[in-house]
């Protein structure tokens, strides 16, 4: 069985940095430690100068597939989250045709297999009429349950009370949910049509959908979830209104989380004006008020997960005017860089980065052996190099769509190598042509 040692590294994992090597045998990690003797034929790969940390567990992407494979498939954003230390994605329903039913569930796992180069798990997604496919589902069958609870690219909107409340009551694993309130929103977009036209500035994008929107969503979602006692989990929360539902409580102890996105955490409103439809996206970008509630509620422990919200659409759908471009944008290939830029700025701490993207995920939802440098996991890793800086541009980008937000900008960080189940998947700018990614496994329901 095929060894390899990762010497010299400074390992960063379950609150503390320490230097230590890591013994690799076959697809799980055998022994970490200090001074680890190279084993017969063992490759030795040599991490002097460079950081050591559990792949980034991405609970939140969009990789288009099926039906949407002109902006992006499972192999090519794959190949862009494993250039990026992603080892793991959970793939969002609202694709073509809706992964709604378990049938569309199964057929979406069949895609995967062979050709994701990170390992994978996709969610059902919630509609006002399918409680009977929810009610069926097995814990392992999927990562967990996508309500929209607000209207965002592809028409899942969940907007019947009896059915929210049938969802949170009969769920039996986690329910995800995207808060937005529609009928706020569509007041907002009414007023911006009366006053521009056809020509609403970018730059109204977080008046439209508003700071209110997401309270009014994200606050029944939680009410629904403590009257049923289901388990919750809000996706990509904005607003520092928004904080005050979340409890700063170890996570083994709440069943409501909380997760915020790398672009929230990067972006604010004043950039609409140098990137506009580039970074919009629901919910919206707001103000740097909110984006410093947001890292505040990430550093105290009342937001547990960093995600990316990955949504690719074409340059060309991008150019438009404003009630025509999509929302959404690539992210997975620079989400680690993006947070080490701020552990740089002393807003974030490393230990605080890893356990956000993932040990937390891991935990709250009961991934099997993944999310920790331990021995007898998965070897799913990543080595930054912190002291190397690397610019974004056109030549180096992996997505299908080919553009990025961050082109030009100079991260102060490289991934330097990423590896999958014990198998090297990307290594300094190179993709490796073994495809290693498996199916993610769960143990955890409601």
């Amino acid at each position: 069985m095929r060894r390899l040692l990762i010497t010299n590294a400074r390992l960063i994992n379950e609150g503390t940095i320490r230097d230590a090597d890591v013994l690799i045998k076959g697809e799980r990690i055998e022994k970490i430690g200090g001074g680890i003797a190279a084993p017969d034929n063992a490759e030795v790969l040599d991490a002097a100068g460079l950081y050591l940390l559990p792949g980034m567990i991405d609970d939140q992407v969009h990789f288009r597939e099926p039906g949407l494979t002109e902006k992006g498939d499972i192999a090519t954003e794959s190949a862009a989250a494993v250039a990026g230390g992603v080892t793991s994605f959970m793939d969002m329903p609202n694709v073509s045709p809706q992964t709604t039913t378990r049938e569309a569930l199964a057929d979406k796992y069949r895609a995967a297999h062979g050709r994701a180069r990170a390992n994978y798990a996709f969610y059902l997604g919630a509609t006002n009429r399918n409680i009977d496919e929810i009610r069926a589902l097995c814990i392992d069958e999927a990562c967990g349950i996508k309500v929209f609870m607000g209207a965002s690219t592809g028409d899942m909107l969940v907007d019947d009370s009896d059915a929210l409340e049938k969802i949170f009551a009969d769920a039996p694993v986690i329910v995800v949910t995207h808060c937005e309130h529609s009928p706020t929103i569509r007041d907002n977009e009414a007023r911006a049509k009366a006053e521009f036209g056809e020509n609403v500035p970018m730059s109204e994008h977080p008046t439209i959908r508003s700071a209110a929107a997401c309270l009014a969503s994200s606050s029944t979602a939680v009410d629904l979830a403590r009257r049923h006692g289901a388990r919750l989990h809000v996706l990509h929360l904005t607003t520092a209104l928004e904080m005050g539902l979340f409890s700063r409580a170890r996570r083994h102890d709440k069943n409501i989380t909380a997760e915020v996105c790398v672009h929230h955490l990067w972006f604010d409103e004043s950039r609409y004006d140098e990137l506009g439809a580039r970074i919009k996206c629901n919910p919206s970008i707001k103000t740097a008020k909110d984006r410093e509630a947001l890292i505040a509620a990430v550093n105290d422990g009342r937001i547990d997960i960093i995600a990316t919200d990955h949504a690719p659409h074409t340059a060309a759908e991008k150019n438009r005017t404003y009630f025509k471009a999509p929302a959404g944008l690539p992210l997975v290939q620079h989400a680690l860089q993006t947070l080490f830029d701020l552990a740089k700025d002393g807003q974030i701490s490393l230990e605080t980065i890893v356990d956000r993207t993932s040990h937390a995920v891991a935990d709250i939802f009961g991934i099997v052996d993944r999310g920790f440098v331990r021995e007898g996991y998965f070897a799913d890793l990543v080595l930054v190099d912190a002291n190397r800086p690397y610019t974004v541009e056109l030549s180096n980008l992996l997505y299908k769509v080919h553009w990025s937000p961050f082109e030009g900008h100079t991260f102060s960080s490289t991934i330097d190598t990423t590896l999958v189940n014990g198998n090297i998947a990307f290594r300094r700018g190179q993709l490796a042509t073994e495809i290693a990614g498996q199916r993610l496994h769960f143990n955890r329901g409601r």
